[in-house]
């Protein structure tokens, strides 16, 4: 596990503004340091060349070259800075195009701040991170995808109790649910469910759902 010193983020988004508010937020933050920005693709390969950065948090649409187009190239040539796609809310298709491309995450433009840095930090661990906010729609989009940071790691047992929760989470019950189904408390399935995120590495239910049909734990349909 990489310890935390400074970790060097290049920001990358057309909108000013947008990057103005991301660079207020990390500035404040001890342990991340901001060495460049990019209204642009090209612009952003450019930062990644001559201030190498440990993380690009880029926007997907953008002039010029797009977050897509970049991340192929970065991702090729660069393969050690860990990219983060930023996004819409509706743009699935384009969360796929990012992830395909070589982004080991994504965040939602309206992520609080505890959620970006906590994606900065899962990445920089070499771990996928998945936006709280994610639909069950796009979590499985993203699970029948090409991208699969999973292939290289080992893989941890799951008893028969955590395969259940495993399926009743993607099925998209809650904890309050889950607890009624298999007559425990709700603080019992809590402690099951991070003991899962534990085994998995992931942060939140996203990151369940995908793992779990990547690694054919759950097959969508399962009722």
């Amino acid at each position: 596990m990489k310890t935390y010193g400074n970790i060097k983020v290049a920001i990358a988004d057309d909108h000013e503004i947008f990057r103005d508010g991301l660079r207020a937020m990390l500035q404040k933050q001890q342990d991340i340091l901001l060495v460049g920005e990019a209204a642009n693709g090209k612009e952003l390969i450019e930062q990644v060349i001559s201030q190498e950065p440990d993380i690009v948090i880029s926007d997907v649409k953008m002039p010029v070259m797009d977050g897509a187009a970049a991340t192929r190239h970065l991702a090729e040539h660069y393969p050690h800075v860990g990219i983060i796609a930023l996004t819409m809310f509706d743009e699935e298709d384009l969360i796929i195009d990012m992830l395909e491309a070589g982004a080991r995450g994504y965040l939602l433009k309206n992520a609080d701040k505890n959620e970006i840095i906590e994606a900065i930090k899962s990445v920089y661990q070499q771990q996928p991170y998945y936006c709280r906010h994610t639909s069950n729609k796009l979590a499985q989009m993203v699970a029948k995808s090409k991208f699969n940071p999973y292939k290289q790691k080992p893989k941890p047992e799951f008893n028969e109790r955590e395969l259940d929760i495993v399926a009743d989470i993607c099925n998209g019950l809650t904890s309050k649910q889950i607890a009624e189904k298999i007559f425990l408390s709700v603080r019992t399935v809590e402690g099951l469910r991070l003991k899962i995120m534990e085994k998995m590495e992931v942060k939140n239910t996203a990151g369940i759902i995908i793992y779990a049909i990547k690694n054919n734990l759950y097959k969508p349909g399962n009722v």
